[in-house]
Parts: C-alpha cells; structure tokens; sequence
C-alpha cells in the first residue's frame, strides 16, 4: 500500500570492553568482560510518512564474563523520527544484578505514528481490500484508507524472582496512554505535488471514518486514553541463555487489569496471557528447532477498540507489540489484521548457524530461520450493530456491504526465512522476509530489526 526506501547502515560493532578471552587461542568461544556495545543508524524514506532519521543502540554489561554470554546489565536506547511526526523515542533497561535476587526490567516509550494500521475487527469477517490503499491500481481509494493516526506512550517496570529451581514469581505496573484520531490529511498534503497528494476525508472517507460514522467505535473510545495498569503471574525458565537458546523453555502465564477514568470506566478489564517458547537441538547448536505457542483474551470488562492489538507481555524488548499480524507475530500478514478479543498463534522456526568468525577479537556469526506462523481468533470482537443495521448504514454511506463484512474468519498463515548477523551472541541484526498464504492478509512482508522474534 506504500512505497518505503529504507537504507539501514551498520556503522560500528563496536567492543569497548577489555580483557577478551578464549578457551584456546585459536577458539571461537570468545568471553566477553565489561561492557560491549553495537550500534545502528536508519535512514529512511516513505512516500507518507516523509525522510526518516535517527539511531539504535544496544549496551551489555558481562562484568568479570563469569556469567558469558548472559549478561549482567542491558541498556537499549533508540531514537528516530520522520518529517511527517512519526516515531519511535524508546529506553529500555533489564538485569538481574540491580536487586539481588530479583530480575528488574524499565521501560519508557513514546511511538507516534501519522499512519498506523487499521483493517476493522475479525480477521476474515472484515474485508480486506489492498487495492483500495495501492497507488496505481485499478480500484486505488487512498492511501490512507486503511490508516489512523495513533500516538502511544508506555511506561513499565517489571519484577521477577525465584520460587524454586527455573519457577520464578512476575509482578509488574505501568501505564498505557492511546492518542488515537483519524489520519491528519492535511499535514501529510503539505510540500506534495498535486498529483501525490491524499484525497481529504470528505473525498474520501477511511476505514476509521466509516467505523465511528456506523458506531462501530463509540465516543468514549474514538480519541484514545489513559490506562494505568498492574499485572502479576508465573514464568518457568529454562534456556541456556536469552537470545537464541540452544535448549530449553520459557513459558509463561499471568494476569493484567488494566484501569480507565471518567466517561472510559467500562473500559477497565483483566486479560489473560499464556505463552509457551521451546528450543530444541537438532544438530548441537547449529540447528535449533524452535517454537512459540501463545493466547491472549480478555476475561472481564470491555477493551477499548485501539487496545485490542496490544499483546501484554512480562518482558517489554521490543518497542511495538501490536499483533496479530506483522513483525512481532504473523509476519508476512498486514499489521493488526487479526484483531480480536482473544486469540492464539503459533510460531515455527528452524534456526540454522551456517558460519562462525573472529574479526578484532569480536564473535561473529551468519545463520537462516525458515519460518511459518499461524493465527486464529478465539473470542470475536461483539459489533454494536447488527448485520441489518451494518447493511443499511453501509448503503446509506453509498458503499456494498460485502466490501466490508463477510460472514466467517479462518486461520490465518505465513510462512517465509530470515537472516542472522550475530555479534557475541547477544547483539543480532535480523532480516526476516515472509509471505501471507491469503490473499486477504496482504502479500510480503519484510522486516528489519534487532534480535530474533522470539
């Protein structure tokens, strides 16, 4: 639906911790001590969204590398932005020697976006047409047609300690706060030759304008809010170090109330999370098998329209986790394409290191992840209007009905590979590349970032 031209270079890999050693002179099996870091710049361009600029960066503490290639403080730091205000300004913090005894992770977040995704409720019960936001196609609406403005703030703080053994206790607290509007046409038009420009909201209405015309966003959701929340739970961990385990597990279940104020008090509600990671060796730690099972539903209480993406997890690493659909979940499928009440997914990787090097006593390593993930929605969203009421609207809007609603949502499949360029185990450039397996969930996806997806 948009053209994006993205050069990603990595400037520096850079050690600047001392005292590097190995088990033998000749080894791969480098030990890091002190801290290390890399680095990595973006520079981009998209047709909407204008010139992206801004950096990342990733600093691991091993203090004496008795503790290699776990380490004992991560601080994550990025920074970017574009000239039509959308963004990413993000802290991250995580380390089980702050407090002894206890596992602390911080996060600070503030992700506007002039554009972000949205394609309705239901998987497959809401038409899908990519035609429609697709310069040059036949039956091309706009651009922004499956587009809203959302700005979003998250600030957290986590807390994890042993039970027992590889049983740890989980409770942590934040606040969530949702800017949420329809997409500001006449900034994006601003500088635009007439013939790039978006057609305004009274040429042509999006999706989000359709949605809040027919009620199916209610005032008190239409412009975001503020929810602070708790959550508490248990993990079981097992893996024989954070990024890219050789073998173990990592599962998880807990529960998140999350509160609202004023006119929004229908909207406080508790979820349920439950996800189940394993890695198996296949071929010592060349091949690894892994996979990520995973549900999330709503237990009591109504969740706001621009909530229902956000997958709740106890361990905030990345800085956007709007599933189902995208880079966190069902790659290949568009963003929030799988929007639900509840739902569950399966992800499927086979992680293949094909070569291990040294440059300047740094441990490098090139691997491939075929992949395949699979969606479905178990508790769909209730429409506050129904199916005689949704045909009447739509014909008053002067729009089919069946361009919109559709009766049924299936599974939802993608399956593709990616590429790994590891530094020390810990900092991973990762080039995930995938391919929805219906039409109705986009085409290709490609992604771009730090870390495996899991």
């Amino acid at each position: 639906m948009k053209k994006t031209y993205r050069i990603l270079i990595l400037l520096a890999l850079i050690s600047i911790g001392t005292n590097v050693s190995a088990t033998d002179k000749d080894s791969l099996a480098v030990v890091k001590k002190g801290w290390t870091f890399g680095a990595l710049p973006s520079i981009g361009y998209n047709t909407d969204l204008g010139f992206q600029y801004g950096a990342l960066a990733e600093f691991y503490n091993y203090g004496d590398g008795s503790t290699f290639p776990q380490y004992k403080h991560l601080m994550y730091v990025e920074a970017n932005y574009t000239t039509k205000r959308s963004g990413l300004f993000r802290f991250f913090y995580d380390s089980k020697y702050l407090i002894p005894g206890v596992r602390v992770t911080f996060d600070l977040s503030y992700v506007p976006e002039a554009m972000a995704d949205f394609l309705g409720f239901n998987g497959y019960q809401s038409v899908y047409n990519p035609e429609w936001g697709k310069t040059g196609e036949a039956g091309y609406l706009s651009r922004a047609f499956y587009k809203m403005k959302k700005n979003f703030f998250r600030s957290t703080a986590d807390f994890q300690g042993t039970i027992a053994g590889n049983l740890y206790w989980n409770a942590g607290l934040g606040v969530f706060n949702y800017g949420a509007d329809e997409v500001n046409i006449e900034f994006l038009n601003r500088n635009k030759d007439e013939n790039k420009k978006l057609p305004t909201t009274d040429q042509q209405p999006t999706l989000y304008n359709y949605y809040k015309d027919w009620g199916l966003i209610k005032d008190n959701e239409l412009h975001g809010g503020t929810h602070p929340f708790v959550r508490a739970g248990l993990t079981f961990d097992s893996r024989t170090r954070p990024n890219n385990p050789n073998r173990g597990i990592w599962a998880d279940v807990f529960f998140t109330y999350f509160g609202a104020f004023g006119d929004q008090k229908e909207y406080n509600h508790l979820t349920l999370n439950a996800s189940f990671r394993h890695y198996l060796p296949v071929w010592g730690d060349k091949i690894i098998f892994a996979y990520r099972l995973g549900y999330q539903g709503s237990l009591w209480g109504n969740t706001p329209f621009y909530m229902k993406n956000y997958m709740a997890t106890l361990f905030t690493k990345r800085a956007n986790y709007e599933m189902l659909g995208g880079a966190n979940s069902l790659r290949g499928i568009v963003r929030n394409r799988v929007t639900g009440d509840g739902y569950a997914y399966a992800n499927v990787e086979f992680r293949v290191k094909l070569i291990s090097f040294r440059i300047a006593r740094q441990a490098f390593y090139i691997g491939i992840n075929p992949l395949f993930d699979i969606g479905y929605i178990t508790d769909p969203v209730e429409l506050t209007r129904s199916e005689t009421e949704l045909r009447a609207l739509t014909a008053a809007s002067g729009v089919d009905y069946n361009d919109f609603f559709a009766s049924e949502d299936l599974f939802h499949m993608s399956a593709g590979a990616g590429l790994k360029v590891a530094l020390n185990e810990n900092f991973i450039l990762s080039v995930d590349f995938a391919k929805a397996l219906n039409k109705q969930d986009g085409n290709t996806g490609l992604y771009i970032m730090l870390g495996y997806m899991f």
